[in-house]
């Protein structure tokens, strides 16, 4: 079955649609590409993916199997995936394109995903939709309506994707300490990590106050990963800035604009973002240099960042701010993911620092 995916821009690249031809099948988005060799499960169940049709740059996809085991959250959040080879489908007990399916996530293979990226790359991100459609003239036609109904949705797109409740469970470490958690769509693996280091763990939804956080008097503050732009979500700046100075707080990812933002600095959007596993950081903090994994499409204004902040980490590739520090707020902003999937582990340790270095000096049981 034919399908197409339609940029708002008006180009349309046509392929093989996997999926059935309901509306419910034909999803809009922003449209991203990923450089990433693996992790396509990780992907498409990262909060951060909402709202945003993948097109993965690495040609065989589903080609080793599934496993819920490695899913970041509950759900996939992605509106769409397309790539230029989807491995599995008969014979095989699970795939990928039965996942993608089962969830009603529309995919679109043998698509010329070179020149998409290149588009991409060149153009920006638009805004895009996979439609199934016997043409183009048709596509076009049904992917107008499915964006213009997309972008009419709620702005916040951190409050769709975070928790709406709080919870709390206990880690590994007993004498670790207690930590908050404001929980932007946060990856699973970001608390796991967390669990190993801490005594308890409390996550927060994140339009909470900074009076529901202190009463529970927890010894740090981490700002998880989230999908949208940072100057849209409610709250959660205010609520920031009510702590610093009180809280050592680490921020990942959205996490890391939001207390960039609370900090008083600015943020802005990047071309075509940094979405992949291959991305060089140089950390001044620790001194060292990461292959990291990156999803953003935002990054903050080194130019804007108030004196006391120190920018502390660079991304390699463009020199665009990765991280920054304020000795004066005990608060660390990074814009990457340690807790390294899909991806490498080469900056894991920041939850040791995180933990030990800006916990333990203030008062934590590490």
């Amino acid at each position: 079955m034919p399908g197409f995916l339609v940029l708002e821009t008006g180009e349309a690249f046509q392929g093989v649609w996997h999926g059935d031809s309901s509306l419910e099948f034909q999803r809009a988005g922003e449209v991203v590409f990923n450089t990433s060799h693996s992790g396509y499960e990780e992907i498409a169940t990262d909060p951060s993916y909402f709202s945003q049709i993948v097109v993965m740059t690495a040609p065989m996809q589903g080609n080793y199997g599934v496993s819920r085991d490695v899913w970041e959250s509950h759900r996939m959040w992605i509106e769409g995936f397309v790539c230029l080879q989807l491995q599995g489908g008969a014979g095989r007990e699970q795939s990928w394109r039965d996942q993608l399916f089962e969830h009603q996530i529309p995919a679109l293979s043998e698509v010329d995903t070179r020149a998409l990226a290149v588009r991409l790359r060149s153009g920006g991100t638009p805004w895009g939709a996979l439609v199934s459609a016997e043409n183009s003239t048709a596509a076009q036609k049904i992917a107008t309506t499915l964006i213009a109904r997309q972008k009419n949705k709620d702005k916040d797109w951190v409050h769709v994707a975070s928790r709406k409740e709080k919870m709390a469970f206990a880690g590994l470490q007993p004498k670790g300490p207690k930590i908050a958690v404001l929980d932007f769509g946060a990856k699973e693996n970001i608390l796991r990590e967390l669990k190993k280091r801490c005594s308890e763990i409390i996550v927060y939804p994140s339009r909470t106050s900074a009076e529901e956080i202190r009463r529970e008097s927890p010894q740090g503050l981490m700002l998880t990963n989230g999908p949208g732009d940072p100057a849209d979500v409610q709250v959660a700046v205010s609520t920031v800035q009510a702590l610093l100075g009180q809280l050592p707080i680490f921020g990942i990812c959205m996490g890391h604009q939001i207390l960039g933002l609370a900090l008083g600095a600015k943020t802005y959007k990047l071309k075509f973002g940094h979405r992949g596993s291959n991305h060089p950081i140089r950390d001044e903090l620790l001194k060292r240099v990461y292959m990291t994994s990156q999803n953003h499409g935002y990054a903050v204004d080194a130019k804007t960042l108030p004196a006391d902040v120190k920018v502390t980490q660079v991304n390699l590739n463009d020199m665009t701010v990765a991280g920054f520090w304020s000795a004066q707020q005990n608060c660390l902003g990074i814009q990457y993911h340690p807790e390294s999937h899909p991806g490498p582990h080469d900056a894991v340790g920041l939850f040791d620092y995180f933990v030990s270095q800006m916990i333990g000096t203030k008062g934590g049981r590490p």
